[in-house]
């Protein structure tokens, strides 16, 4: 496809995607032809200009490319066509000047339990954004190729199993949106954080009433807010509580808690409300450390895992001591855990046990891939080693 360098026309792409996938059922197709749209775009748009209604000029043309496709005489030779199953017949139907947002049904199909976990987030950045495989790939740290091959087995699969291309019924539909939104998640855990940031915004329009997209829009809001701060004008790693409120993103907070707000209108806790609400108490100054407390036990009954265990961990050893915390962060199962063992390592080394201290940051730098956070424990281990 014709790579897309804004994120205004990666929202044309998904929405035009989308509106071709519903009416071929055939992804991969839709494809074909929104990219030969696009093509054609770069081609006549500098020379003729752009029209009064760009989306509904690249409709018209993957609307064309793909009643010609079925109608070609060689893929009637290739592929056996029903009129019925495969004529794009709808199309002549679509409101070039209405086009609806069918985007969210997009996401969902990404996300369809028929469809590999893996490639649901992989899937969705592809088709809702209109990233290449090779984008894709360097983000997962994965071979394009390697990639391309998911996604093209995943799209037959779309095919395949006939998977609907609609809002899944009511007693489906919860299951579905938690994987949509754990792919979007998944996009900004690898770095992706503009496209995330768009995702969940794109979400949060689609499915005003679903609270734990706000959640989500605005966990990661207030964790992009913070950016900045985690390293100083060296480049130097520099911990939350040592960063400078000032260098926050303000804009970026206040809407994190317009989402919340309207997340707690909905009346429905769930684990991103939870972990938001917490990244909230985080960016006030100083820190309640009591009202962390409440939200992480609140979190641990709701959605428990590790990582929010060891930050549960953190927060007993600010109420309650470093001894209660790190009572806490031994019970739990994760040598192997980075952010467990930089615990651990501190809440030694606020303890005076230096020997086993020095061995958890050793540990920790060990798992440790950020350069900055890497160089940041082995200062910690210097002044304690010497």
């Amino acid at each position: 496809m014709v790579e897309l360098t804004t994120l205004a026309a990666r929202d044309s792409y998904g929405r035009l995607l989308a509106l071709l996938f519903a009416v071929t059922s055939d992804v991969a197709a839709a494809e074909d032809a929104l990219a030969d749209a696009f093509e054609r775009a770069v081609r006549t748009w500098p020379e003729r200009g752009t029209p009064g209604n760009p989306d509904g000029w690249l409709l018209t043309v993957a609307r064309n490319r793909l009643r010609d496709r079925w109608r070609s005489a060689d893929l009637r030779r290739v592929v056996p066509l029903e009129e019925s199953r495969d004529a794009p017949a709808h199309l002549d139907e679509l409101d070039v000047d209405a086009i609806p947002d069918r985007r969210l049904e997009l996401m969902l199909v990404c996300a369809h339990p028929a469809i590999d976990p893996a490639v649901h987030t992989p899937l969705m950045l592809n088709t809702v954004l209109g990233f290449t495989a090779g984008q894709i790939g360097r983000a997962f740290s994965t071979p394009g190729a390697t990639m391309a091959t998911r996604l093209v087995r995943a799209k037959r699969r779309i095919k395949a199993a006939g998977i609907p291309f609609r809002l899944p019924d009511r007693g489906d539909l919860p299951g579905r949106m938690t994987a949509v939104l754990e792919a979007v998640y998944g996009a900004y855990a690898i770095d992706a954080t503009g496209e995330a940031l768009h995702l969940a915004g794109v979400l949060t329009e689609l499915a005003p009433d679903e609270p734990e997209a706000h959640g989500l829009a605005a966990l990661m809001q207030l964790s992009a807010a913070r950016a900045e701060a985690r390293t100083d004008g060296d480049g130097r790693f520099v911990p939350l509580g040592e960063q400078d409120p000032a260098r926050w993103d303000r804009e970026l907070i206040e809407r994190a808690h317009r989402h919340l707000r309207r997340a707690h209108a909905c009346g429905r806790l769930g684990r991103f409300q939870l972990e938001a609400a917490i990244q909230a108490v985080h960016c006030v100054r100083p820190a309640n450390w009591r009202s962390l407390l409440a939200l992480h036990e609140v979190l641990d009954s709701v959605a428990p895992s590790l990582g929010a265990s060891v930050a549960h961990a953190v927060v007993v050893a600010e109420v309650e001591g470093a001894a209660a915390g790190l009572a806490r962060l031994d019970a739990l199962a994760g040598d192997r855990f980075q952010p467990a063992r930089a615990a651990r390592a501190h809440l030694l080394e606020r303890l005076g046990r230096v020997g086993e201290a020095v061995t958890a940051y050793r540990m920790a730098i060990e798992l440790t891939s950020d350069p900055a956070e890497r160089d940041y424990l082995k200062e910690r281990l210097v002044r304690l080693d010497g």
